[in-house]
């Protein structure tokens, strides 16, 4: 089974991008604000360029990038998508969109956007990925993702896909995609760390009013420097602290020996509190 791929932006250099490196930094660190921008011209571009020519009578189910308990940037980007794509259909007499998740187990926490292509797939290889396929049936499935960049997620879906003996047909929905094979895949990190080079950066962002959390950012908090982390931590308010702690729990990231000292640090915080208040 071939899918359809279609990403809005192809990236073709390393400076001019199609789109701005700051925003895309931002979104990848919970600035919603980005996300909604985001997801709502991927699905301008997908209605523009695909289907106003190939109109999809049958159900159609959208899908986020794979994750465990903490959604990642692309699920913020997803609601948008959503809420957009839903509005044309329905001005079109469609039906309105379902969506699903892929659980997903993930067995490492280096930082995937450094890596070369080898190295990626090794790391994403040994994760697994669970959809509830019975509610798939007859359906159309649109695999969001924000960016592609070797193809390794891909190629794990389609794994997944092979191994549930899924008959849909397939379309594979990008941000943005790396066209030109002779930049290095580190690029992702030049993206990714455009706007934000440390921990104190991430508190615009937080306080903004905008701010969506996902898992990128918790694991980028969780891995600071022990003295940095302390005195961000000092400035956030108690419910991004009980926010950030019950979902590294949920993520099992407190089975993770680099974590423990901020994690337990944080627990410590709450404890102080906790008794304050009491």
């Amino acid at each position: 089974m071939i899918p359809y791929t279609y990403s809005l932006h192809k990236i073709n250099d390393q400076i001019n991008f199609g789109f701005s490196a700051d925003d895309y930094s931002r979104f990848k660190f919970g600035d919603d604000l980005v996300s909604k921008s985001f997801g709502k011209d991927l699905a301008d571009g997908f209605i523009k360029y695909y289907l106003q020519e190939n109109f999809i009578t049958e159900q159609i189910v959208v899908i986020s990038s794979p994750y465990c308990f903490i959604p990642t940037a692309t699920f913020a980007m997803k609601n948008a998508f959503v809420s957009q794509l839903n509005r044309w259909l329905v001005a079109h007499g469609g039906l309105v969109v379902q969506e699903a998740k892929v659980h997903r187990t993930i067995t490492y926490k280096e930082d995937y956007g450094g890596l070369s292509a080898e190295e990626r797939m090794k790391l994403i290889g040994n994760d697994s990925f669970h959809i509830d396929k019975d509610f798939l049936e007859g359906k159309t499935l649109l695999f969001l993702d924000d960016i592609k960049i070797t193809g390794s997620h891909e190629r794990m879906i389609l794994k997944m896909v092979k191994e549930y003996g899924l008959k849909n047909d397939i379309h594979m929905l990008y941000f943005a995609e790396l066209v030109n094979k002779d930049i290095h895949p580190n690029i992702e990190n030049q993206l990714n760390y455009h706007l934000v080079k440390t921990i104190f950066d991430l508190d615009e962002i937080i306080k903004s009013g905008n701010f969506a959390v996902n898992t990128r950012i918790v694991k980028y908090i969780l891995n600071s420097d022990f003295e940095d982390f302390s005195i961000f931590i000092e400035r956030q308010t108690a419910e991004f602290m009980n926010s950030l702690y019950d979902l590294s729990l949920g993520n099992s990231y407190h089975t993770i020996p680099s974590y423990e000292g901020n994690l337990n640090h944080l627990k410590n915080q709450l404890h102080q509190q906790s008794y304050k208040v009491s």
